[in-house]
């Protein structure tokens, strides 16, 4: 199966971004992308960056860059493709010989501030996949990264259409799927949660979509007490990781 570029690379633009990539020897950057009319200083600096790393630059039009970067405000004629060594397509890890244990299925959470939060705190409590949908979810730029401080780059993330087509592939696979919801009768911290199941996030105005509502298999809360009625979801998804993975390493 050929992967998309798409499924292999976190973009980055702009010209900060762009620099701290290439700056981070940790980093594997594939190619820059500079629009043509990039000059002065600024171009000279990320050319010069892109040199000492050995890494090749490509020149385009202003449009291309815009149109690749999918940013037209904040990309200043610049991105980067930074290889993700642990982003794969879900089909491909579903069709593994080794499946993913606990998986998180993000559903229409459009801040990029939350996504990168959950990246981080899914990747901290070694969930085996994160599944960002190309579709109803924040895109992985700049802001995710940042909000992940750096750990959007190495997060198992996994990538599909939509949310509604991740969780029929994990019921097809076998996978029961959860889903948060405030006023679910059963507790996290109660619920016979197998070691391989799947957990699904929606977003805080609209909760599960109505197209993943149909595959979910149970409906697990987090207790709330002294009156407050919900988490933010990235909080909730620290909450539900940390549980998995304390049951995980306490053998419960």
């Amino acid at each position: 199966m050929e992967i998309s570029p798409k499924d292999k690379f976190v973009t980055v633009y702009g010209r900060k971004p762009v620099l701290e990539a290439l700056d981070d020897p940790r980093l594997d950057v594939d190619k820059v992308m500079l629009a043509e009319t990039a000059r002065g200083a600024a171009a000279r600096e990320i050319l010069d960056a892109a040199k000492r790393r050995g890494v090749r630059v490509q020149r385009a039009t202003e449009q291309r860059v815009k149109v690749l970067a999918g940013n037209g405000r904040h990309d200043q004629g610049v991105l980067a493709d930074v290889v993700a060594p642990r982003m794969l397509p879900l089909d491909l890890a579903l069709d593994g010989p080794d499946l993913p244990r606990g998986v998180l299925v993000l559903d229409g959470i459009t801040t990029p501030a939350n996504v990168g939060m959950i990246l981080r705190t899914a990747t901290a409590a070694g969930m085996d996949g994160i599944v960002v949908p190309r579709r109803g979810v924040a895109s992985i730029d700049p802001l995710v990264v940042k909000a992940s401080a750096g750990v959007a780059f190495r997060a198992p993330m996994l990538r599909c259409a939509t949310a509604a087509e991740a969780a029929a592939n994990l019921r097809a696979h076998g996978y029961p799927l959860f889903a948060l919801d405030a006023n679910a009768k059963e507790s996290i911290y109660t619920a016979d949660l197998p070691e391989r199941a799947a957990f699904v996030l929606g977003s805080e105005t609209n909760g599960i979509s109505d197209d993943v509502r149909p595959h979910v298999t149970g409906w697990l809360s987090i207790p709330m007490f002294a009156g407050v009625e919900s988490l933010n979801v990235a909080s909730a998804a620290a909450v539900l990781c940390f549980e998995v993975v304390r049951r995980r390493t306490s053998g419960q």
